[in-house]
């Protein structure tokens, strides 16, 4: 994958607070009246669940109900059922994990606590900077559809701001040069 790089980072909108499905996560997904289609799955690698008759469906980043909404459009636009009613339970979660690497005093894996965490948060977990961090460019790796995005946080700058700070996802390295 090639990295790409984006614009500074020094907050975001605030994230739901809704668990979000990652790859390993067992669910249990119930379409009424239809025991052929209801059945137990388990999110792929890449992110995605297999369910007869529509295929592939991404459901990594999705909640829930966001999933459930698309197994039913997916399942009223092939015309198979009329007016399906679908039902996604999540059974089993794996531990959404950051990593941090780098000028921190503990560098290592970090779980996500309720699958949130922020920059500040993940570099205090890591024993905070080292006295040779570079504060002002702190990258965050973050793995996607289109590759790898290469995010710029500016810890100097994060203090004194009023934002939000930049939420992590499941799956990131912040390397603190």
């Amino acid at each position: 994958m090639t990295p790409t790089t984006s614009a500074p980072v020094t907050g975001t909108a605030p994230v739901s607070a809704d668990y979000r499905l990652s790859a390993g996560d067992k669910l249990r997904i119930e379409v009424y009246k239809d025991a052929q289609l209801s059945q137990a799955v388990q999110v792929r690698p890449d992110g995605k669940i297999t369910m007869p008759l529509i295929g592939d469906i991404p459901a990594v980043g999705r909640t829930s109900t966001e999933l459930r909404d698309a197994i039913n459009k997916a399942l009223s636009e092939g015309d198979f059922l009329a007016d399906p009613t679908v039902t996604v339970i999540v059974t089993e979660t794996v531990p959404q994990l950051v990593y941090v690497q780098g000028e921190v005093s503990r560098p290592g894996s970090y779980v996500m606590v309720n699958g949130q965490m922020s920059i500040m948060q993940a570099l205090a977990v890591a024993g905070g900077l080292t006295e040779f961090a570079n504060k002002k460019d702190i990258r965050i790796y973050r793995k996607g559809a289109r590759g790898v995005q290469i995010l710029k946080f500016n810890y100097k700058e994060a203090l004194d701001s009023v934002k939000e700070p930049l939420a992590l996802q499941a799956g990131d390295t912040v390397i603190v040069k």
